[in-house]
């Protein structure tokens, strides 16, 4: 039996990625030529540790993004930026805050996962998108679409599809016509053909209905 390694995961930070995956995604599409035409490249806007990325994306589930800002600031007052010390807050000084009981057992857990060694960001980096995809998914409260932006905006991986995301979805059936009336999985049968870019795709289309850069 043949055996083969896994290669190293990909990222968009590595020099020339982005323009090797705009080379290859030309041609495919003529809306996607023209909106790739439109956009620079993003600037990937530094988000800090893998746990503080987390913490945050937890921070802002369901609520305006005014809401999670004022959230946010109020547990970095806490000066708590490593794991151990979140652990260590009680939940009553978390509902202080601002959050919900459910965010409290939420943050708490993810603490618990990353100061004991349960998720490590060296594992995350050195993992596969399924491989990271699915110990980020054993924390509570981290979901699909959670660790499909951590993928993203944090690991940079360059072949992501949020199909669930309502932006992606939107941008899909406005620049191509086709897709008007596609369900989810056609959008998904579509999307084989960016292959191996399609975090590309999907930050080109997101940027599409955005005057200013998504940031996760």
């Amino acid at each position: 039996m043949n055996s083969r390694t896994e290669d190293a995961p990909v990222s968009l930070d590595r020099e020339g990625a982005w323009e090797q995956a705009i080379q290859a995604l030309t041609g495919i599409d003529a809306a996607l030529d023209i909106l790739m035409a439109r956009y620079d490249r993003p600037t990937w806007a530094e988000s800090g540790s893998a746990f503080l990325t987390l913490a945050r994306a937890i921070t802002g589930q369901q609520i305006s993004v005014r809401a999670a800002d004022s959230l946010w600031k109020r547990f970095c007052a806490l000066g708590a930026f490593e794991p151990a010390a979140v652990w260590e807050l009680s939940p009553e000084r978390l509902r202080q805050c601002g959050y919900s009981s459910r965010k409290v057992d939420y943050l708490r857990d993810l603490a618990r996962h990353f100061s004991t060694g349960l998720v490590t960001e060296t594992e995350l980096r050195a993992s596969s998108d399924a491989r990271a995809h699915a110990l980020l998914t054993r924390v509570h409260g981290i979901g699909r679409w959670s660790a499909e932006m951590f993928l993203i905006f944090h690991l940079r991986r360059p072949d992501i599809f949020p199909v669930e995301d309502l932006g992606l979805q939107r941008a899909l059936r406005l620049h191509f016509p086709e897709l008007k009336e596609a369900s989810v999985p056609d959008l998904v049968s579509y999307a084989e053909r960016w292959r191996p870019w399609r975090s590309v795709v999907t930050w080109v289309l997101w940027r599409s209905l955005d005057p200013v850069e998504v940031i996760y």
